[in-house]
């Protein structure tokens, strides 16, 4: 069921200077950077290997991404775990008694996914994405 760690979501207040301490400061490297609007969030991917450290800004007050960094601060969001099909964890997590954030997969920036209540997990958010397709 579960393939790789993906990515680690990491929730901060400003872009442009977390980008320079991963980079500048760690060594990664900036793959790309995107805006999602329908998830009010902009993204830098820095690949880690085989797996990529995501580093998430919201870009509205009212974003639930805004509302956990006023509560909680930066730092972890969630980590995510790759899966060959979204739909099928999403019963398998069902069938285990393991709440979901949603009914339904989201598009997400790498593909469709669900999130794990934080309950469910011992107060980690835990994201399973069934990639786009490669072309």
């Amino acid at each position: 069921m579960i393939k790789r760690i993906n990515h680690i979501a990491i929730v901060v207040a400003n872009l442009d200077d977390a980008i320079r301490t991963y980079r500048d400061g760690i060594g990664l490297a900036v793959g790309h950077r995107m805006v999602m609007p329908e998830q009010e969030v902009e993204i830098a991917f820095l690949p880690a290997g085989e797996s990529v450290i995501e580093l998430i800004q919201p870009i509205t007050e009212t974003s639930g991404v805004a509302k956990y960094l006023a509560s909680r601060g930066e730092g972890l969001h969630h980590i995510c775990l790759e899966v060959d099909d979204v739909q099928e964890t999403m019963e398998e997590m069902a069938a285990r008694s393991l709440r979901l954030l949603s009914e339904k997969p989201i598009q997400a920036a790498e593909g469709y996914g669900v999130f794990l209540h934080p309950k469910a997990a011992h107060g980690v958010l835990i994201e399973f994405l069934e990639p786009f397709a490669s072309t």
